[in-house]
């Protein structure tokens, strides 16, 4: 009788040590219920040296048209929508094509920039998120999707990898579902400086690379095609 007493409290005390174990992991978040967004920006150390290594960026991405042509009297545009790595202007992390009507395309993407005090060096960063391409006679609902709203952004891949994998898809989807609700991201200490779309008529033989300016004006700018 004495053996299984001890034997139960060893397993008892093995049940409590990795309850212990767990809790220290997943961070004060487990006492109050599911982890949130703002238990990972307020208490997440790692989360904010992420945000912290966010850099400027100039070049987010670029489109080209692949073809133009009419069928059944309507004219149709296929673009290729390339986006490029944080860190090298030259390497394609993205690419997909679409085809619109007309020759006026929307490319739709918000910006997200936190405030600085969630910030380690209390100096503003922003991310860039892509949600969709649409022409002129679409709603912008009906666009395409660039990015799965939700997931890790291809331009972001690897940003968070210091974090559990629970806690980057936390981050990942409460940052798409708060991309239209600014009063949620005041709140948090987030600010969406806007989430709106450019457009203009498209022609081959040009490429449209898009620009992000230090004080956050989203614009294209037209090149010759090489």
């Amino acid at each position: 009788m004495t053996f299984l007493v001890k034997k139960m409290r060893l397993v008892l005390y093995g049940f409590v040590a990795i309850f212990v174990a767990s809790a220290a992991f997943i961070g004060p978040g487990i006492y109050r219920g599911a982890m949130t967004l703002h238990d990972l920006l307020t208490e997440n150390k790692q989360l904010r040296e992420a945000i912290t290594n966010l850099t400027d960026e100039d070049q987010i991405g670029y489109a080209k048209v692949i073809s133009q042509r009419n069928a059944d009297g309507r004219l149709l545009t296929t673009i290729r929508f390339v986006e490029t790595a944080r860190d090298d202007k030259t390497k394609v992390i993205l690419q997909k094509e679409y085809t619109v009507e007309g020759d006026v395309v929307h490319f739709d993407a918000v910006i997200v920039k936190f405030d600085d005090k969630l910030v380690a060096d209390g100096k503003s960063r922003a991310l860039y998120l892509w949600r969709r391409v649409y022409g002129e006679k679409m709603a912008p609902g009906e666009g395409f999707l660039i990015e799965e709203p939700g997931a890790e952004p291809k331009r972001y891949s690897g940003l968070l990898q210091t974090l559990p994998i629970p806690h980057q898809q936390l981050f990942w989807s409460s940052i798409w579902e708060l991309a239209n609700d600014p009063d949620k991201l005041h709140e948090y200490g987030i600010r969406a400086i806007y989430g709106s779309a450019v457009y203009q008529p498209l022609k081959e033989g040009l490429i449209y690379v898009f620009k992000i300016s230090p004080t956050g004006q989203f614009y294209p700018e037209t090149v010759p095609d090489m």
